[in-house]
């Protein structure tokens, strides 16, 4: 990595307070920028090196909201250098990426998330910390690095019914713990004790004693839904997601979800209003006279 790049991340770490994953990202946007530059310093490029990195992607197969994603980075990049090195202007302002189809995010029916937490595909600790997880984060909407970052600390606010979690820029917000993951918490939390390490804070741990990593915790919760005959693929997000369906279904109140899940902005938190729609559009095909199918 080239000493702008390095210097833009630290700044990113320090200035902006960015998640590890966040970082991440970033790094894995701007190693894929360099390489397109191949021999070229990021700091000769211009308008038109852009436009064709942008037109390589998509030809590798690239989708168009990965390519946005990784303009998003650059731009990010440059403007910094723009600011802090002095460069003319910024090549990847006002470059497009190639338009992706909208897609929805998937949620699970209320009976789907029943199915699945109501299940016991296995037995002992780990299905206990297993369950813990997945009611915690249906409970609250928790992002997968939000749930992964909590340490056992948290057993004192259970009995609020309240959880204070650190999202995207170290922004705190406090979210409901509905009775059901407050009982999962506890019953875990009983048996934490022998399996975690003397020195280990994390909540959840892995079976050697250490913080359970985002991906452990990815894979535990997509065996679960194999082992319980769910027949559909579910990862964290989605049950984010069903928790925002769910509560805005029976809600209606956009703003109280968007405090929920942690969004800065209103429009990320919109895109439910369209999978709300779907769900009164579904029972209105199979209620209404005129619309039933013969």
């Amino acid at each position: 990595m080239s000493d702008c790049v390095e210097a833009y991340l630290g700044w990113l770490a320090s200035q902006r307070r960015a998640a590890r994953l966040t970082l991440e990202n970033y790094r894995r946007d701007l190693e894929a920028l360099q390489r397109l530059a191949g021999d070229r310093t990021l700091e000769t490029l211009a308008q038109h090196d852009i436009r064709r990195f942008v037109a390589r992607l998509h030809g590798e197969g690239l989708g168009g909201r990965s390519i946005a994603r990784r303009l998003s980075a650059w731009r990010g990049l440059f403007r910094w250098l723009v600011r802090q090195r002095g460069l003319a202007a910024n090549p990847a302002e006002g470059v497009r990426a190639p338009r992706a189809p909208k897609t929805l995010p998937k949620a699970l029916s209320p009976d789907q998330a029943q199915a699945l937490l109501d299940a016991e595909p296995d037995a002992g600790e780990l299905m206990v910390r297993d369950r813990a997880m997945f009611e915690l984060f249906y409970s609250s909407g928790l992002r997968l690095a939000e749930l992964a970052a909590l340490d056992a600390a948290i057993a004192a606010d259970l009995d609020e019914g309240l959880l204070t979690v650190t999202g995207k820029r170290n922004k705190t917000r406090s979210v409901p713990v509905g009775s059901k993951a407050v009982a999962a918490l506890r019953e875990w939390l009983a048996l934490r004790p022998a399996v975690a390490a003397a020195d280990e804070p994390a909540l959840f741990v892995s079976r050697r004693g250490g913080r359970l990593s985002p991906g452990a915790i990815r894979s535990r919760l997509a065996r679960w839904a194999q082992d319980c005959g769910l027949g559909v693929h579910v990862h964290p997000h989605m049950l984010r997601h069903s928790f925002a369906s769910h509560m805005l279904q029976s809600s209606g109140d956009l703003r109280a979800v968007q405090e929920l899940l942690g969004h800065a902005s209103i429009q990320s938190t919109q895109v439910y209003t369209h999978l709300d729609f779907q769900h009164l559009a579904k029972v209105y095909d199979a209620a209404h006279p005129r619309a039933r199918k013969r």
